[in-house]
């Protein structure tokens, strides 16, 4: 029977009805990526000039800007959705109706590895390890922002407008309304608990119950969420609470492969797929950051674009079952 569930985390609520999942064309399966032309990739070593100047990389070689010799290389988004010289735009007579101000702030894109290959899966786990650094690095190197937000889209289903993996940055003026809810459910379960982390909480009872528990290393766990809104949705956290991402300490690197992977066998192949790093937003006393996965094998509808509530077909127990064996 379909069931209603609330994201512990978010707040909000999600219908999970797995019968959904037996209607025709109800199997979800991946299909391999499309080949990657390497000549016509701007994010291959080699083809520095076809970026925007790098404000970072890593150079073990000692190699000068812009050429190659890089591991990890950060650039500006070619098309930004952010800029530090935003404009004001035009005033307003009626600012209760129309509110605006400039989009100022970052937007940075971060090359995962010099080789042309389309998914996080195909890097080196050593290479999604330095890679995770940098996105780290460059956390830290906007740290006046309100709220740092750093994402991988994997596959034009998932939004990628270059197949090359990389990641983006955007460092926002704002601290988006979703992160300002979860801040504040921290903020009350610290309240009513004299202190405990929301997350750190919730993963210690995950572990104990171990129905939707995919994987633990000595860094952090790997879950499909009680609240997942998409099949195959999974949750990375640290085994200890950590509010930022940017502060050092685990990574979760070696188990963010491991999840890739096993996604893949269980699918097929890689699929399209968005993943985020939820850190502490400006102002929030308690906290834990996590990484967040989305594949992309289900589209969105009219109720979920209508309500926001999330209606999944595949059950998070049952998730959790399928990847632990994969």
């Amino acid at each position: 029977m379909p069931e209603l569930r609330i994201d512990p985390l978010t707040g909000e609520k999600v219908i999970v009805a797995t019968e959904r999942a037996t209607r025709p064309g109800g199997e979800l399966r991946a299909q391999p990526a499309p080949a990657l032309d390497a000549e016509a990739d701007p994010f291959a070593q080699g083809h520095e000039d076809r970026t925007p100047p790098e404000v970072f990389a890593l150079r073990p070689d000692g190699s000068g800007p812009d050429s190659p010799g890089w591991t990890v290389r950060v650039v500006p988004n070619l098309y930004p959705a952010l800029a530090p010289d935003a404009a004001e735009p035009p005033a307003e007579a009626n600012r209760d109706l129309f509110g605006a101000s400039a989009a100022s702030g970052g937007h940075e894109v971060i090359v995962n590895g010099p080789e042309s290959v389309t998914t996080l899966l195909e890097l080196a786990p050593e290479q999604l390890a330095i890679a995770m650094e940098v996105w780290r690095m460059r956390m830290q190197a906007h740290a006046e922002a309100s709220y740092v937000h750093v994402i991988v889209n994997e596959r034009r289903e998932a939004g990628a407008s270059l197949p090359h993996t990389h990641a983006q940055l955007y460092a926002l003026p704002f601290v988006p309304a979703a992160v300002a809810r979860e801040r504040e459910r921290f903020g009350a379960y610290a309240t009513r608990t004299m202190g405990q982390n929301l997350l750190g909480d919730l993963v210690q009872e995950e572990v104990r119950r171990r129905e939707r528990l995919i994987a633990i290393d000595d860094e952090a766990v790997l879950l499909a969420p009680y609240g997942a809104r998409f099949p195959y949705q999974l949750m990375i956290a640290p085994r200890r609470p950590r509010a930022r991402f940017e502060d050092g300490g685990p990574l979760g690197a070696a188990l963010l492969h491991d999840a890739l992977g096993r996604l893949a066998r269980r699918l097929g192949a890689s699929p399209p797929l968005n993943l985020w790093v939820r850190t502490a937003p400006q102002g929030a006393e308690y906290f834990c950051w996590r990484i967040d996965v989305l594949p992309r094998l289900v589209h969105l509808a009219g109720l979920e674009l209508g309500t926001g509530v999330s209606l999944n077909i595949v059950a998070p127990e049952q998730v959790a079952a399928e990847l632990r064996e994969a």
